[in-house]
C-alpha cells in the first residue's frame, strides 16, 4: 500500500483534503460539502489512531502536504461547482427575511479576509453562489444569510491600501445558536461601513411633502370638550364629520395644518386656549379667501366694520381680512374681549358668530330660566330654549366635534397629514410696486408671492404708501440688491393715461394689452358719460400686463350687507373708539334708551357690534 506508512489518521487527512469540494470564488470562502454526511461532525477516533498520527514520520507529513498542495492547485484551476442539490439563482434584490429565521446548529467556519471582507458575527453562514457581487447590492440565498456588499474603504483593503468589495456575512459564534434578521444585519453593516448601506424603508412610507400626524400620547384639550362630548348636537356633528363629510373635513384639517403653528402661537400669546384654532375650521375651512353671502371675508370671516374696528385695513387695494397672520391677531383680540364680557368661552364663540348683542339680550331675557346654569353651560341652556338662530345654535357643537376628531383621528379611523408650515421673510417695498417685480427679485414665481400675500388685491402695493411684502423663507438676504438690478420697466406697475375725445375704454385696453375689466379694477371711481364712454380729460390708471396678471378678481371689499332690522328700526355698527355716549349723542337719544332697546345690562360695547338706535325695541 502506497501510503501505509502514514497510519490511519494520515490517510484520512489526505483523503479529506483531496475530496473536499472547491470553494465558490464569488463567496470568497470554502464551500459547504455537497453531501449531507460530510457536514456532520466526524466521529471520535480511538486514542491509538490519534497517537499513530502523532508518531508519523516527518517525511510522511511532507509527502501529505505536497499532495495537498497539488490538490489545491488543481481545484484552483478547475471550474467551481455548486452544491449537488439544484440551486435557484439568487434574486436581484434583497429577499424579504422569513418571519422565523432558520436556526443554525453547525459551528461557524473560519473567517476569510483574503479579499478584504469584513465579517459581521452573529448570523447564519452563507451558501456558495456563482453570481459575482455588485458593489452596493444586497443578495441572499434561500435558506442562507443576507450578504451585504458595499465599496470597501481603502483603510480596510489589502495590498497597497486599495479598496474592493466588502462582504458582510453573518456567522454564529462558537457553541452559540444565532438567529439574526435582515434589519439586524443591515444595522450592524451600517456600523461597519457607514452610510454606504441604506437603511430599510418602510413599505407604507409617506411622501416627504406631507408628514403623517400620529401620536401614541393620550389627547388633551384646553377647551372643555369632555363635559359636552355626549351632548346630542355634538354627537351628531361627530357622526357627520367622520361620516358623510369625512373627506371634506380631512382636506380642510390638512390644509389648516399649514397655519396651525402660527395660529396656536397667537392664541397662546393672547391668553386664549390654543384649541380655539378649530374655530377657523367652522368659519371657513382655513381658507384665507373665503367669502360668505353676508360679505364676511377671510379665514376668520370678518365683516368690514368689525375688521376695521379690530385695526385691519380694508379698502380697494388691500383687504387684511384675507391676511392669515393679521386676521388671526384681530380674531384673538375680538374673542378675548368677548370672553371678558360674557365670562364664558363658548358664549364668546356664539357672540363671535351671531353678535354680542344677541347673546347679551338672551342672557337678560332668560336670566330667571337658565336653571342655575353657569359658565359654558349657559350657551347650551340658551340653545336648548331655541333662542339662538340655527347657525349660532350649531356653531359651538361643531367646534367641539372638530376638536374631538382632529386631536384623536385614529379613534374615528382617520389619518391626517401635516403640510409644511406657513413660513416667510418680509421685505419693504415702495408704493405701486408690482408683485411680479417682487417675484423676480426673490427668484420665485408670481403664484408663490400671491399665496403669501392674499391681502394685496390689485397685483401691486397700494398707490398711497409702501408696505411689507412677504417672500419665501430665505430669499430676503439678497433681495435689495436683486431688486435694484431689475430693469426699470419691470418696476412700473401702472401708467397714467389721459382720455382723449371719442376714445373708448376698449381702444385704451387694447393698446395697453389688457382687458376692459382690468381698467375698471384699477379705476373704481371711473366717470362715464351718458353713452357709457369714458369722460374725456380724466386720468386713468392703466396696469401693465404683468401687474394685471397678479390682480385678484374679488368683489368690492367695502360692500357690507346687514340683516334687515324688524319694523322700522335703525341699525348702527359700532366702530373702533366709539362708546354708548357718543352713539347716543349722534342719534339724538340717551345711553339708557340704547341700553333698553338692545337689552344691555352694562354699558359695554365692542367694535362690529350692531345696535338698534331708533325704532321698535329688539326682541
Amino acid at each position: 500500500m502506497r501510503y501505509g506508512h502514514l497510519g490511519i489518521a494520515g490517510v484520512l487527512l489526505l483523503v479529506a483534503c483531496r475530496s473536499a469540494p472547491a470553494p465558490a470564488p464569488a463567496a470568497r470562502r470554502p464551500a459547504a460539502s455537497p453531501s449531507p454526511a460530510a457536514s456532520e461532525t466526524p466521529a471520535r477516533r480511538p486514542a491509538r489512531d490519534d497517537s499513530a498520527a502523532v508518531g508519523a514520520s516527518a517525511a510522511a507529513r511532507r509527502s501529505a502536504n505536497a499532495d495537498s498542495l497539488r490538490a489545491r492547485e488543481r481545484r484552483r484551476t478547475a471550474t467551481p461547482k455548486v452544491a449537488s442539490r439544484p440551486a435557484k439563482s439568487p434574486p436581484k434584490q434583497a429577499a424579504k427575511p422569513a418571519r422565523t429565521p432558520p436556526k443554525i446548529t453547525t459551528p461557524g467556519a473560519p473567517k476569510d479576509t483574503a479579499g478584504g471582507g469584513v465579517v459581521v458575527a452573529g448570523a447564519p453562514a452563507a451558501q456558495p453562489t456563482t453570481q459575482p457581487a455588485t458593489p452596493g447590492a444586497t443578495t441572499s440565498v434561500p435558506g442562507g444569510p443576507v450578504v451585504i456588499r458595499a465599496p470597501l474603504p481603502p483603510r480596510l483593503g489589502t495590498g497597497a491600501a486599495q479598496g474592493g468589495d466588502a462582504t458582510a456575512v453573518a456567522r454564529p459564534s462558537k457553541d452559540t445558536l444565532a438567529v439574526v434578521s435582515e434589519i439586524e444585519v443591515t444595522r450592524r453593516a451600517v456600523e461597519v461601513f457607514g452610510d454606504s448601506i441604506a437603511s430599510p424603508v418602510p413599505r407604507d412610507s409617506t411622501p416627504a411633502a406631507a408628514e403623517e400626524v400620529e401620536s401614541e400620547e393620550v389627547p388633551t384639550w384646553d377647551i372643555d370638550v369632555a363635559s359636552y362630548e355626549q351632548h346630542a348636537r355634538v354627537e351628531r356633528y361627530v357622526r357627520v364629520f367622520s361620516g358623510p363629510a369625512r373627506d371634506r373635513i380631512v382636506k380642510q384639517l390638512e390644509h389648516g395644518s399649514r397655519y396651525e403653528p402660527m395660529i396656536r402661537r397667537k392664541f397662546r400669546e393672547g391668553g386664549l386656549p390654543e384649541d380655539m384654532y378649530y374655530l377657523a375650521l367652522v368659519e371657513s375651512g382655513y381658507n384665507p379667501n373665503a367669502y360668505s353671502r353676508a360679505s364676511a371675508v377671510g379665514m376668520w370671516q370678518f365683516m368690514v366694520s368689525t375688521a376695521r374696528g379690530m385695526g385691519l385695513r380694508v379698502d380697494w387695494w388691500v383687504d387684511e381680512r384675507r391676511d392669515p397672520v393679521r386676521s388671526t391677531g384681530a380674531a384673538v383680540r375680538f374673542l378675548r374681549g368677548l370672553r371678558a364680557q360674557f365670562g364664558s368661552l363658548y358664549l364668546a364663540a356664539a357672540a363671535y358668530n351671531g353678535g354680542p348683542g344677541r347673546v347679551a339680550r338672551g342672557l337678560s331675557r332668560y336670566a330667571d330660566r337658565l336653571d342655575g346654569a353657569t359658565g359654558d353651560d349657559r350657551f347650551f341652556a340658551l340653545a336648548d330654549k331655541g333662542y339662538f338662530v340655527r347657525e349660532t345654535r350649531e356653531y359651538v357643537p361643531q367646534l367641539i366635534a372638530a376638536a374631538l376628531i382632529a386631536k384623536d383621528p385614529a379613534r374615528y379611523g382617520i389619518k391626517l397629514y401635516a403640510l409644511p408650515p406657513f413660513t416667510y421673510d418680509s421685505v419693504r417695498v415702495g408704493p405701486q410696486t408690482p408683485l411680479a417685480a417682487v417675484a423676480m427679485a426673490a427668484g420665485t414665481s408670481l403664484a408663490a408671492i400671491q399665496e403669501l400675500n392674499p391681502h394685496i388685491l390689485r397685483g401691486m402695493t397700494p398707490p398711497d404708501k409702501g408696505m411689507l411684502v412677504r417672500v419665501p423663507y430665505g430669499t430676503s438676504v439678497d433681495f435689495d440688491s436683486a431688486f435694484a438690478a431689475l430693469d426699470p420697466s419691470h418696476k412700473v406697475a401702472v401708467k397714467r393715461v389721459v382720455v382723449k375725445k371719442n376714445e373708448t375704454l376698449t381702444t385704451i385696453a387694447r393698446h395697453a394689452g389688457v382687458k376692459v375689466s382690468d381698467l375698471n379694477a384699477y379705476n373704481p371711481r371711473l366717470a362715464r358719460s351718458r353713452s357709457r364712454r369714458a369722460v374725456p380729460g380724466q386720468v386713468l390708471l392703466v396696469p401693465t400686463p404683468a401687474t394685471a396678471a397678479g390682480a385678484r378678481s374679488v368683489p368690492d371689499p367695502t360692500i357690507e350687507r346687514h340683516p334687515r332690522a324688524s319694523g322700522r328700526a335703525r341699525i348702527h355698527v359700532v366702530r373702533h373708539g366709539e362708546n354708548l355716549s357718543k352713539i347716543a349723542a349722534r342719534y339724538g337719544t340717551s345711553t339708557d334708551a340704547l341700553m333698553r332697546l338692545n337689552r344691555l345690562k352694562r354699558p359695554v360695547i365692542f367694535p362690529g357690534q350692531t345696535l338698534v338706535v331708533s325704532g321698535r325695541r329688539r326682541r
